[in-house]
């Protein structure tokens, strides 16, 4: 079975575990990037369809590791997101902005 995509980094060990082979190599940074960033998109599209909060779970990975590679660790990201919650807010009232005149 082919699959040519970024998986997390266990899987080919619990392929291993179940008796089959994994096939796998290492991507360069651009290659680790671009797929990553096709990976948010599938994370969220499966989010769409499911609404569960694994989905949730996997687009957080993916967004802590696409900080990570652009040189910003997690705890940054999250002092980013609360700074930017205090001064902004969240969604959490459920404003719906029509139009600013």
């Amino acid at each position: 079975m082919e699959f040519n995509k970024l998986v997390r980094d266990r899987i080919p060990e619990i392929i291993e575990n179940e008796g089959g082979k994994a096939i796998t190599r290492i991507l360069n940074e651009v290659e680790y990037a671009y797929c990553l960033e096709t990976k948010l998109d599938e994370e969220v599209a499966e989010y769409h369809g499911s609404k569960e909060i694994e989905e949730l779970a996997d687009v957080l990975e993916v967004v802590y590791a696409l900080a990570e590679l652009r040189g910003h660790s997690v705890a940054e990201l999250e002092e980013v997101y609360q700074k930017k919650h205090e001064a902004r807010g969240g969604f959490k009232d459920r404003v719906f902005l029509i139009r600013r005149e």
